[in-house]
């Protein structure tokens, strides 16, 4: 069974920002499937020494952790299941028009207790505050690491592609937590395959899970220049789980921005020996020798890059935005369009085709490009701004004289 929660609504509006990458810096949230590690974290690629004392201090248990009121609405979807079976009551509990009336919000990772609150949040956080409510049902959870084709956002000079996670809850067959009936599943997703056709990902332990959100944080707090905040956040995120390499490169990040290149580099080059094709990796190894000055081995670095992606995200983006820059508004919106080519759904991409259109005065394709830019943003400051924007474009073309 294949359960949409959304299926009326538009599924760009269920973009996930689960997984992050940077090109001048790249690092992974969460998302994509992860090479074998050791069993234990390497202590050499640790640094504590170098940052203020941890304020990320999240356990698993409290991550997960339901509140008096979850536990409340738990006992309320028990008793007002009407014959149903539990699993599908929870599903029409949570997801349903007359629910909880759950938003989408990329702004912040979210632990259980915090996306029931907030009523919203990014993927990752929906994923843990179901499987949280799941568990006090006695309800069976199977997470599941789902193949994606890249989808790129940036925050200022950071780069993030996003990847998938989603849920599968059991069967129970008695009230038994341990008997359920582990062949048949219900598929909670919240980013369904556009044809709806179940897709099958790749199980994932609930310790990975914890470490997606720890990474997550990091990321969070990377792009906010909070150094202290996400170095502790990724060392718990590779502790968590050693083998969640990509958390690896949100550690190398921090020691770049932070001033600490000898770090970064023993880090990345310690991924890089586990994941030889990570374009992440030698994206961010070859700016790191690049700012060193070692441009030899830079090249080389980069030539391998080359052959795994001819084309960097966000190549033509910000060619456009050159041309932007220079007043050459055709190219730039030639630009534009190849970047929605690779990528239809990214918001920012459509604002700034929006920008250009405006520039060549086509109003109704601006506006047109606006509308999309709001449906695609995955936080409401984002969609606030879009709005706006859309207001003063049809203010500004209703004062333009018809041609």
């Amino acid at each position: 069974m294949h359960a949409d929660p959304h299926a009326d609504r538009p599924a760009s509006l269920l973009r996930i920002a689960l997984s992050a990458l940077a090109l001048l810096m790249a690092f992974l949230l969460s998302g994509c499937a992860t090479a074998p590690a050791p069993e234990e974290a390497p202590g050499e690629l640790f640094a504590d020494h170098l940052f203020g004392p941890s304020t990320a201090t999240l356990t698993e248990a409290e991550i997960f952790g339901l509140t008096p009121a979850m536990k409340a609405y738990v006992k309320e979807v028990q008793r007002h299941r009407r014959g149903r079976e539990i699993r599908r009551a929870l599903f029409e509990a949570l997801y349903q028009r007359d629910g909880l009336q759950l938003e989408y919000d990329s702004a912040l990772t979210r632990t259980a207790a915090q996306a029931f609150a907030a009523r919203q949040g990014n993927c990752l956080s929906l994923v843990i505050m179901t499987a949280a409510l799941a568990s006090e049902m006695n309800i069976p959870v199977v997470f599941q690491d789902m193949p994606v084709d890249d989808a790129w956002s940036r925050s200022g000079d950071l780069y993030f592609n996003s990847g998938h996670v989603n849920l599968k809850l059991g069967r129970i067959l008695r009230e038994s937590v341990s008997s359920y009936d582990s062949a048949t599943y219900m598929v909670v997703d919240f980013q369904p395959p556009p044809d709806r056709r179940p897709v099958e990902g790749n199980p994932i332990s609930r310790q990975t899970v914890v470490a997606m959100f720890m990474n997550n944080r990091a990321a969070e707090a990377l792009a906010r220049d909070r150094f202290d905040e996400a170095y502790w956040w990724s060392r718990h995120a590779i502790v968590a789980d050693p083998s969640l390499l990509y958390a690896y490169n949100t550690l190398a990040v921090v020691y770049r921005r932070h001033g600490n290149p000898a770090m970064a580099e023993r880090t990345l080059r310690w991924a890089l020996d586990r994941e030889p094709k990570s374009t992440m990796v030698l994206n961010n190894l070859a700016q790191l020798l690049d700012a060193e000055g070692r441009k030899a081995e830079a090249t080389v670095l980069r030539e391998r890059l080359a052959r795994l992606q001819p084309v960097t995200p966000f190549y033509y983006f910000n060619l456009g935005r050159t041309a932007m820059a220079m007043g050459d508004w055709q190219r730039a919106r030639q630009l534009f369009e190849r970047e929605l080519q690779r990528d239809p759904d990214y918001h920012e991409f459509h604002a700034w085709l929006a920008a250009a259109l405006r520039q060549l005065g086509d109003h109704r394709r601006a506006d047109q490009h606006i509308k999309r830019a709001m449906a695609t943003s995955t936080t409401r400051t984002d969609h606030a701004l879009y709005a706006a924007k859309l207001d003063r474009l049809r203010a500004h073309a209703a004062q333009t004289p018809s041609q």
